[in-house]
């Protein structure tokens, strides 16, 4: 795949920072505003969702997504003040909701691993967010949250979805019809966090691990989210099937057989080269 973007692209807006990224291989995305309580961004999300697509139709050559927020949280949701301003909620409301739902549809889409930097408060469309990442980095003070409860309202974003999928049906009734804040033990605990470190490095570490994703075998990453994703709905033998397909296929690749190759020759692999 060749991309039609330069190594590092950017796309921003007079008065934000920048929202869209493109650097080492990894695509980052700002999902909150820096402002607003670090609320859900409009703009990032329309943007993201531009570049996600770009992925998706291979005019982007990325390894990973990186979803940050520019502020002190990662995210704290949609921004509550303009759903209050707003002349008509219920169209306002189906607007958001259907424009961040392309976000993750694109997200999902894209067919590459994501990486969250979840620092600071994830909540409501931020704690959805955390839960579509296949790693996500926590500080020992981030906390995730529904939120959606105490405003009256109901789970967007797909948490309805992969909440019960991480956690468990049972526990995920609870967290979402209590609105249980989670610390950062609870998440790590019941598998939504990937690892929990500094508060101060989250953002670092989370980048490392999208960057070693990027560089290395994105086929077989790719083979693999997508394995990952559909187990649950499937028989072993089912699963099997798919896994004993995907690695033949993947065999008489460039970079299944780079890495093969490397491994007989006792040498690292370049998978760089092989793309």
């Amino acid at each position: 795949m060749t991309s039609t973007q330069s190594p590092a692209t950017e796309i921003t807006r007079p008065d934000a920072p920048t929202l869209v990224s493109e650097a080492d291989g990894v695509l980052t995305i700002a999902v909150s505003a820096a402002g607003a309580g670090n609320s859900l961004d409009d703009g990032g999300i329309a943007a993201g969702t531009q570049a996600l697509r770009e992925v998706a139709r291979g005019r982007r050559d990325v390894g990973a997504v990186l979803l940050v927020g520019p502020g002190k949280n990662f995210c704290a949701g949609g921004n509550v003040r303009a759903f209050a301003a707003a002349d008509d909620r219920p169209t306002y409301l189906r607007l958001i909701a259907d424009n961040f739902h392309a976000f993750v549809t694109a997200l999902y889409e894209a067919d590459i691993p994501v990486v969250a930097a979840a620092k600071g408060w994830s909540a409501g469309a931020g704690m959805s967010l955390v839960l579509h990442a296949d790693v996500a980095i926590g500080g020992t003070s981030s906390k995730l949250r529904p939120a959606y409860r105490g405003i009256g309202l109901t789970p967007d974003g797909g948490l309805t979805w992969t909440l019960p999928r991480a956690v468990g049906a049972a526990r995920a009734r609870q967290i979402i019809l209590t609105d249980r804040v989670l610390s950062a033990d609870d998440a790590l605990n019941w598998g939504i966090f990937s690892e929990v470190v500094a508060d101060e490095d989250v953002e670092a570490v989370a980048r490392a691990n999208a960057e070693k994703i990027a560089a290395g075998p994105r086929s077989a990453d790719s083979g693999t989210k997508h394995l990952l994703s559909v187990s649950s709905e499937n028989s072993l033998i089912e699963q099997l099937a798919l896994e004993g397909r995907s690695i033949s296929e993947r065999s008489g690749l460039a970079e299944g057989i780079e890495g093969v190759d490397a491994f007989v020759g006792k040498r690292a692999p370049e998978f760089g080269k092989s793309r």
